[in-house]
């Protein structure tokens, strides 16, 4: 009864967002919340929607002041010279912006975390994308899959918790993965060049030096502050140094910086009230929807929904089966990220699959191997269950259901290219 709940909560919540009948912080809220009604947990409801949100706070918090610190630093006009310098080198042309695009994005989250993937990479191309009239779906698509398949590094949260869950080095894990993952790499390049001709078709007319475009507006020039560009850029690299040595919460990171972006470009107090009014509606949206989907995930695992999903995914698997788990995990890991957080997957469902599989002989290894192809890692971008997704889409500024269909069947073919490279090699077996 439980895990039906469960599976029924995660399919509604789906097609309400995708077909866009409700808005996510709507059906982030409601759908859940009826579900634990429905399951009798009336008295306890209103407890796990809190610890949803308290587990979410940081990360809202972060979400806040990252928007309001990009925002004052793009108000000031400091991606505008990196912008034209990505044009010097790839012109005008969308397929060449792209590969750009998905190489930026995959270099970057070289430091595993798809929040700082999102938060350079995004608010540095969306500039030059609506310049250009590219859709603002296809930057998403493309970041989302680069960070997507760089999360499978050995320092990626999925393959560190595989590594833990099945109690092995994660070199062992993951070194025979290597080739897989780098033709998933290769595999997102060409994805992101087919979305790059595609939208040839949806380009403006650009006549003359794109720069002269950016420009016209009286409004943004008075706002810019081309003397602090130094200091401004200086003030990005700063806070994701730190970010990525962990010496200070993320929250807190954004917290000063943004202070001291605001200081420091608008020192005039009524010219810094602008500035926060100018970003604070954008802000607001996305940190509603951001804890809206901790009373999401609050509610599935105080109630037990995620748990009892996982035990009937694992004994719905057929017994003259067992010895193609390993195949049957990395076809479905990919979009088993809409229906389990990395935690529930990887410590409770993956497990159970592994040792299952040792039963008929198969290697348990392998079992994790595929697991990491998908679950968290492809497929972390587009599940409501992390609260990345909805900080990708809020610096891009569209919709959960759009950015989802657009990318969910390139992040689902992206983990079965890697799996039949990996079968092909004899790393996975069948």
């Amino acid at each position: 009864m439980l895990a039906l709940l469960g599976f029924l909560t995660i399919v509604v919540l789906l097609a309400l967002v995708m077909s866009k009948k409700t808005s996510p912080v709507v059906a982030l809220i409601v759908v859940p919340f009826i579900a634990a009604i429905i399951g009798g947990f009336t008295a306890d409801v209103a407890k796990f929607m809190t610890d949803g949100i308290k587990s979410i706070a940081p990360t809202g918090v972060m979400f806040i002041f990252a928007i309001l610190f990009f925002g004052i630093l793009t108000d000031a006009g400091t991606f505008k010279p990196i912008i034209n310098t990505i044009l010097k080198l790839v012109g005008k042309d969308p397929a060449k912006i792209a590969i750009g695009t998905a190489i930026l994005a995959m270099l970057v989250h070289l430091d595993g975390s798809g929040a700082v993937t999102f938060l350079v990479t995004i608010p540095a191309m969306l500039p030059l994308y609506d310049a250009l009239g590219m859709r603002r779906t296809t930057l998403a698509t493309i970041v989302a899959l680069s960070a997507g398949t760089m999360n499978i590094l050995p320092w990626g949260g999925p393959t560190l918790r595989a590594a833990s869950a099945l109690n092995v080095d994660v070199i062992e894990l993951f070194k025979p993965m290597l080739i897989p993952v780098l033709c998933g790499l290769a595999f997102v390049i060409f994805i992101a060049y087919m979305l790059g001709k595609q939208e040839r078709k949806h380009m403006k007319e650009v006549e003359g030096d794109i720069e002269f475009n950016l420009e016209v507006d009286e409004k943004k020039l008075a706002l810019e502050r081309p003397k602090l560009f130094l200091f401004n850029i200086l003030s990005i690299i700063v806070a994701i140094v730190v970010l990525i040595l962990g010496k200070l919460p993320p929250h807190v990171v954004f917290m000063l910086a943004f202070t001291v972006a605001l200081i420091v470009n608008y020192p005039n107090v009524k010219d810094q009230r602008e500035r926060v009014d100018a970003h604070a509606k954008a802000a607001l949206m996305m940190a509603s929807i951001l804890f809206a989907a901790g009373t999401f995930t609050g509610i599935l695992k105080g109630t037990g929904m995620i748990t009892a999903m996982a035990d009937v995914a694992v004994a719905a698997i057929p017994a003259s089966l067992g010895a193609r788990i390993p195949l049957l995990t990395g076809i479905i890991a990919m979009p088993a990220s809409l229906l389990f957080d990395p935690d529930s997957f990887y410590f409770g469902v993956m497990p159970v699959l592994s040792s299952t599989a040792a039963q008929f002989g198969a290697d348990a290894l392998n079992v994790g191997r595929a697991a990491i192809l998908g679950q968290m890692t492809t497929g972390f971008p587009v599940s409501p269950l992390t609260g990345s997704t909805f900080l990708l889409i809020g610096l891009t500024g569209i919709d959960l259901g759009d950015h989802q269909r657009k990318t969910i069947p390139y992040a689902f073919l992206t983990t079965i290219v890697m799996l039949v490279v990996s079968v092909i090699i004899g790393v996975i077996s069948i």
